[in-house]
């Protein structure tokens, strides 16, 4: 295995840092966050002109870059230390890969070239406190732990009058959801007896179709509350019969691709989180540097040093799990729990450090500390992660469910020699 960087690879994240460093500094982030789409849509279309970032994974045939999953991945790294406020997660890591998987071929032709020039942005329609489960990165994601499920709750699907679906219900904290043109929204079908978990499209402008931004920790991961009042909808894939489900009638093929899906956006994430690590240790070690106390530079300072040097062993940690999980995807959950952490961690020393101008609320650094906190919210936390990698190796037995193993109780400390033999 030849891990180096290709020239294009340099040259991609290259050309990412450059325009970021001249059109994505924080003054520019808390700005763009304030607009109503929640991100410079001029920035956005030159990134997809220069860089076609939004179609670095979708196949040339449907107008992509045609790169593997882990070239999105070390594009987002250069985002991720920016905290670039765009809908390339919701749209490059989460609906073109479902489409690619789940559409059919008049779907695949007319959605994916929009989706990758940029001119068509898309989200799914997950609850952000379930979207983990959705995705498989914290526990199986059976329809009933995070769709609502049964006769109520979630979205709910039914056939139309001249055969088509109409959806009802309601997601919220949904990532990107007030802004998408395009909503990729699972829903339940088949009534309480056969209920089964299918994927709709839903146009921005549907009538009935109710979009709200609702306040959220981190601006730059936009969310939104999406309302769907008897709204018109396309089944993604298949139409007619058990087919709608797939093979086995019960939606599994849903689940099946929300769950590939989730591998490959671990991956992504895990080398945002890990920039966004990195630019912010970075700025601290600039700052330290310049900052004097006692007519001495505080960076000079041995135990300033010392925890400089855990977090840089950190973010390095990080970032290897990030590129290992980019050449196999398989390990994006563990890489994600490892990245969270190390933002988690070096956000708050980054505060620390900066001393009393560090603890205001408009520094920058605090940008940082918002995307760790609100990261570990909706994808993580890292325990968990952990936990289902774990179950997956089958370190808890065939036998454990994998749900169960995800909040399993953790003893407060180990047990004694003479407690074990009275066990």
């Amino acid at each position: 295995m030849d891990a180096a960087f290709t020239a294009e690879q340099d040259g991609m994240r290259r050309t990412l840092r450059e325009i970021l460093a001249k059109r994505c500094g924080p003054d520019e982030v808390k700005a763009a966050v304030r607009t109503p789409d929640g991100y410079d849509r001029e920035l956005w279309g030159q990134l997809a002109r220069q860089v076609g970032l939004p179609g670095i994974a979708v196949a040339e045939e449907y107008g992509g870059v045609g790169c593997a999953p882990g070239d999105l991945a070390l594009a987002c790294e250069e985002t991720g230390r920016a905290l670039l406020p765009s809908p390339l997660f919701a749209t490059a890591a989460l609906a073109a890969p479902l489409v690619t998987a789940l559409g059919s071929a008049a779907q695949r032709s007319a959605l994916l070239p929009r989706l990758a020039s940029g001119g068509l942005t898309a989200a799914l329609a997950v609850p952000g406190p379930a979207l983990s489960t959705a995705l498989g990165l914290t526990a199986d994601n059976t329809p009933g732990d995070w769709a609502g499920g049964g006769r109520a709750g979630g979205v709910q699907a039914r056939r139309g009058e001249r055969g088509g679906w109409r959806l009802y219900g309601e997601a919220v904290q949904v990532l990107d959801g007030h802004s998408a043109d395009l909503l990729l929204v699972p829903a339940h079908a088949g009534g309480f007896a056969r209920s089964r978990t299918l994927l709709f499209l839903v146009r921005g402008d549907a009538p009935g179709l109710v979009r709200s931004r609702q306040t959220a920790l981190d601006e730059t991961r936009p969310q939104a509350c999406v309302q769907l009042r008897d709204v018109d909808a396309e089944l993604l894939g298949r139409s007619g019969g058990s087919g709608d489900a797939g093979a086995d009638g019960s939606g599994g093929r849903v689940l099946r691709a929300l769950a590939a899906t989730g591998r490959t956006a671990a991956a992504v994430l895990a080398a945002e989180a890990a920039g966004a690590a990195g630019q912010a240790l970075d700025r601290t070690v600039e700052y330290v540097r310049t900052r004097e106390q006692f007519g001495r530079a505080i960076g000079s300072f041995q135990a300033v040093k010392h925890r400089l040097a855990d977090l840089y062993v950190q973010v390095q940690a990080a970032r290897s799990a990030a590129y290992y999980a980019a050449w196999d995807p398989g390990q994006g959950g563990l890489a994600l729990a490892q990245a969270l952490e190390a933002l988690r961690l070096t956000a708050g020393e980054a505060i620390q450090l900066h001393g009393g101008i560090g603890f205001t609320w408009e520094h920058d650094a605090h940008l940082y500390f918002k995307r760790a906190a609100a990261d570990e919210l909706l994808f993580g936390p890292a325990h968990r992660l952990r936990a289902r990698a774990a179950h997956q190796a089958g370190l808890f037995g065939a036998g454990a469910p994998a749900s169960a193993s995800a909040h399993a109780p953790v003893p407060a400390h180990p047990l004694h020699p003479s407690e074990k033999a009275a066990v």
